[in-house]
């Protein structure tokens, strides 16, 4: 714990996203290098954007974020009074929930992320616990609705009949656990025009539509919310007595993921190679990771490099001596949590073109 400064830096003029992979120019959607993340941390000018539209121009002077809805007081911060908070740190990956959409056969419509639209940071801000403290949320309200300041008409079907802002919800119970921040820092510098600036939501455990950039609007609400994003894009099919529904996707879900070698990549024979990645889950710590490399015949243990971090991914590495004869090799990671659940070797087709965690072949 600690107490922030009452000022800021401006990192903007510092910041450049000229090592990631482009997806899309407008709105920016850009995908991190995976196979070049070497550090636990991922560096701001490495770590993935996703945007909805384009990134709004929110002057600091005039900016407010409105606390309000089913509460007994509603109120209204600047961003210097939200900086002077008891503000925490917490580390935490966000992975968007489309990730890996590319190796999805026949191939679906969205942005074609491989790998690297997933990443970990340290990020600090003040608990929205606080905030909804300070706000005397009403007995009978059921979810905070998160409201950011970019706005627009999205292109998926069906389309609103009118330019909506981008917004999402959670649960009361999720939104008072005190890892949800209202951050202003990732890795201990202010946050990026890309990544959310002034200030965005961290919703740990949960994939990345949860973190809403540029916030501007927290709202106590008595009725589940029904916006656009967690009803037509991303929800996915379940079934509640053994009919089909649609819920919002929430927590993310097991797996694994191979940074190097890249796919098709040219090894030398009878070599020693260290094949690394990363493993992570939403709300359960992974506890062991597997490679293979006979295209899951046979599966070995591979060796974290990081300790056990909840909501955080875990580094892994596992030391191969490369086949004397040339061919092609399918190289596989499999992932188990404290519950022993495995990590699926298969896409769940219920998902649609989201949460695609099974165990993708290098």
């Amino acid at each position: 714990m600690g107490r922030a400064k009452n000022q800021y830096v401006d990192n903007t003029a510092e910041f450049s996203s000229a090592g990631l992979v482009i997806r899309q120019m407008e709105p920016k959607n850009l995908e991190a290098p995976f196979d070049l993340i070497d550090s636990y941390l991922t560096p701001a000018n490495l770590f993935y954007i996703r945007s909805h539209f384009p990134v709004p121009h929110l002057d600091l002077v005039s900016y407010q974020l409105r606390i309000d809805g089913a509460v007994g007081r509603p109120f209204s911060l600047t961003y210097d009074e939200l900086r002077s908070m008891r503000s925490d740190s917490r580390i935490a990956t966000l992975e968007c929930a489309g990730n890996s959409r590319v190796f999805l056969v026949p191939q679906v419509q969205g942005a074609q992320w491989e790998l690297g639209a997933v990443s970990n940071a340290e990020w600090t801000g003040v608990p929205l616990r606080a905030l909804l403290e300070r706000a005397e949320v009403d007995e009978d309200a059921c979810e905070i609705v998160l409201e950011g300041a970019d706005c627009g008409t999205p292109k998926e079907l069906p389309v609103p009949p009118d330019p909506i802002s981008y917004a999402w919800s959670l649960p009361l119970a999720k939104a008072i656990h005190p890892e949800v921040l209202i951050a202003y820092q990732m890795n201990g510098r202010d946050l990026s025009p890309d990544h959310g600036f002034p200030v965005c939501a961290i919703v740990p455990g949960h994939y990345g539509m949860a973190f809403v950039k540029w916030l501007t609007g927290i709202r106590a609400v008595r009725q589940p919310f029904r916006g656009y994003w967690q009803t037509s894009d991303y929800a996915y099919w379940a079934s509640m007595d053994g009919k089909p529904v649609r819920q919002a996707l929430g927590e993310m879900k097991l797996k694994s993921e191979i940074a190097r070698p890249r796919v098709y990549e040219t090894m030398v024979p009878n070599r020693l190679y260290t094949i690394s990645g990363a493993a992570w889950a939403g709300g359960i710590d992974v506890t062991e990771i597997a490679v293979s490399t006979d295209g899951g015949r046979t599966w070995a243990e591979a060796e974290f490099l990081d300790p056990v971090r909840r909501h955080a991914w875990r580094r892994w590495k596992f030391d191969w001596l490369t086949p004397k004869e040339p061919g092609l090799y399918t190289l596989l990671a499999r992932a188990k949590d404290a519950s022993g659940l495995l990590q699926p070797d298969k896409h769940d087709q219920n998902y649609g073109t989201y949460v695609i965690n099974h165990s993708s072949p290098n």
